[in-house]
């Protein structure tokens, strides 16, 4: 009898994991592919960028960083090979595909970049919308700062010099979890006594608000905030970086295509930086279209941007 109960209650527990998982499957419509057949009909010469890892750089990928007790979260990290006395500072990747959709994979091209320039990149894994609403992916981006920071040892980490960087869906969240550190409404997870403050910030063409006469964001946002302005205005106010800027911010690098929709807030955001003197610099690249750091010839010319600001602000 207790031979059968043990065997009755591994398999229920198996099937409601299962369960779970098919609940929340990933929306899958967003990918490099996906966005290169779209934008090469107005771009024709584009091409995806890729790039091979360095002879100089290791790399490890889908290390949990985060159980959800039905799955786990993952991260890639990209990193020097050679040992350096205080670490390396840290560059945060956030894929983004309308807070529902995209995949960390896609920011490995960049983070191999990083790691060749002498940065520990890390591509993290988040929760989307058809999984979990606001703020959980805000959660899930600290959780990871705080594991990073927790396993400086391993991969040569200097953990006073973090940036977040993210495109899209994920510039806007690097924004909010940039201007938001130690607020304890997105305190939750394990080691909360490490801090989850970033150093830096680059925004590729992320909203900095959601509600505001720049912004066109309607029924994706709506997903992932639960709710339209009108049904949830707190929620809409609470997960822009606009309305987060404080005299503790980081600097901020803005890198935005041609397309007015994806720098809502922004100009705003530079005027209150400005006033608490914090640095802020934009580099708006002409004739792009909105996914422009997937590929070339922009590719390069997103990241040498990003790296002579991270280079200012670490070295």
């Amino acid at each position: 009898m207790k031979k059968f109960l043990s065997i009755f209650l591994s398999t229920l527990f198996l099937c409601l994991s299962l369960l779970a998982q098919e609940k929340f499957l990933r929306d899958t419509s967003f990918t490099t592919y996906s966005a290169f057949i779209k934008e090469r009909k107005n771009f024709p010469k584009i091409q995806i960028a890729k790039l091979p890892l360095s002879k100089t750089s290791l790399e490890k990928l889908d290390i949990p960083f985060k159980d959800l007790g039905y799955r786990k979260l993952n991260l890639d990290i990209t990193y020097p090979k050679k040992e350096k006395k205080g670490g390396y500072p840290v560059v945060i990747l956030l894929f983004g595909g309308g807070w529902k959709s995209g995949d960390k994979s896609m920011c490995n091209p960049q983070a191999r970049f990083f790691a060749e320039k002498g940065y520990v990149a890390v591509s993290v894994e988040y929760r989307l919308s058809p999984e979990a609403k606001y703020p959980a992916a805000v959660l899930d981006v600290k959780e990871a700062i705080r594991w990073i920071r927790s396993h400086t040892k391993e991969y040569n980490i200097d953990p006073y010099h973090i940036a977040v960087l993210g495109r899209s869906a994920g510039g806007q969240l690097a924004a909010l979890v940039g201007t938001t550190g130690g607020v304890k409404k997105y305190q939750s997870g394990k080691n909360l006594f490490i801090s989850d403050d970033v150093q830096a910030i680059i925004d590729i063409d992320g909203v900095l608000s959601f509600h505001h006469p720049e912004s066109s964001e309607g029924q994706v946002a709506s997903e992932w905030l639960g709710g339209t302005y009108v049904e949830r205005p707190t929620v809409w106010d609470d997960a822009s970086a606009l309305n987060n800027v404080t005299n503790y911010s980081p600097p901020i690098l803005f890198i935005n295509s041609s397309n007015p929709r994806f720098h809502a807030g922004r100009d705003d955001m530079i005027k209150k930086l400005d006033e608490y003197n914090i640095y802020s610099k934009v580099h708006e690249i002409p004739n792009t279209p909105h996914p422009f750091w997937l590929f070339h010839p922009w590719f390069n010319e997103t990241n040498n941007f990003a790296l002579a600001f991270l280079n200012k602000i670490f070295k």
